[in-house]
């Protein structure tokens, strides 16, 4: 190499180290109480400590078990399904001697079109789960309309779910509404940083009664939460969503679930005649 070969390079090497870098401003305003606040920080999820009891002992204080069924109907074939899954419910309720009851069953009005949801309960774990199964798939009616829906349906999920112990009571609802159930996939190992988040930030969202349930999955996709609301109609929704946003606070809370969500989606419900919960 040449000597002016050499030159030119580091010369170029002293023009690159002289470059400015460039660096993310973390500055912020002084809080009332002297800490700082600043955007960045609030996308900075907070810090867990490791800890040895399961994440479903500390995000669940109750000892039932919720089972949700999401089945993709033929669009030819809805009302046949309605009709078979109504019959179904029918012989469930007729067994006095099971733990098992259903909250809601909705179609999917915004979303996933010609989809229906339903969400049962088990008061007593899993060993009530399996109690039920074993007795369900003794009673040939059962049976005959399980293998019946089969052919009104293009595909099916069941996961096992847990109620959040930080949620309003569950209560049932009347008149007519509608649900929204927004679903979300999160990173794995987040599940306590969510829950942590959500204990404060679901004092925003009850000024009018909006919160129905919220769940993490057990069984099926893990590392799944569903949160439903109720609401009137979705005016109301809009309404209840837009005060929430005036609250202090809020946007704090989403700030830091946001980087916990790997995939989201919602979903418009209306509940079927059937659905206990209307």
């Amino acid at each position: 190499m040449s000597l002016a070969s050499t030159i030119r390079g580091c010369t170029r090497t002293v023009l690159l180290r002289q470059q400015p870098i460039r660096t993310l401003s973390t500055s912020g305003t002084l809080l009332r109480d002297g800490s700082e606040s600043s955007w960045l920080s609030k996308l900075l999820v907070r810090k867990i400590e490791p800890t040895k009891e399961s994440h479903s002992r500390m995000l669940s204080d109750k000892y039932d078990i919720y089972e949700l069924h999401t089945h993709n109907v033929r669009p030819d074939s809805v009302g046949k399904y309605l009709e078979n899954y109504k019959n179904t419910v029918q012989i469930v309720q007729s067994k006095q001697n099971l733990s098992m009851e259903l909250i809601g069953s909705w179609n999917v009005e915004v979303g996933d079109l010609d989809q229906c949801l339903h969400l049962w309960r088990y008061t007593g774990g899993f060993e009530m789960v399996d109690q039920a199964k074993r007795e369900l798939t003794n009673d040939k009616s059962y049976v005959q309309l399980m293998q019946e829906r089969g052919t009104f349906l293009r595909s099916r999920h069941l996961q096992y779910l847990l109620a959040f112990s930080y949620w309003p009571q569950l209560k049932l609802r009347e008149g007519k509404n509608i649900y929204e159930i927004r679903s979300y996939r999160l990173k794995p190992g987040t599940m306590i940083e969510w829950g942590n988040n959500w204990a404060r930030a679901i004092n925003y969202r009850q000024n009018n009664d909006e919160a129905f349930a919220g769940y993490f999955s057990q069984i099926g996709r893990l590392y799944n939460v569903h949160h439903i609301w109720c609401y009137k109609d979705l005016q109301g929704r809009k309404e209840t969503r837009e005060s929430a946003w005036r609250s202090p606070g809020w946007d704090e809370c989403v700030a830091y679930t946001v980087p916990l969500i790997r995939e989201m989606h919602c979903r418009i419900l209306a509940p079927t005649e059937f659905s206990p919960t209307q």
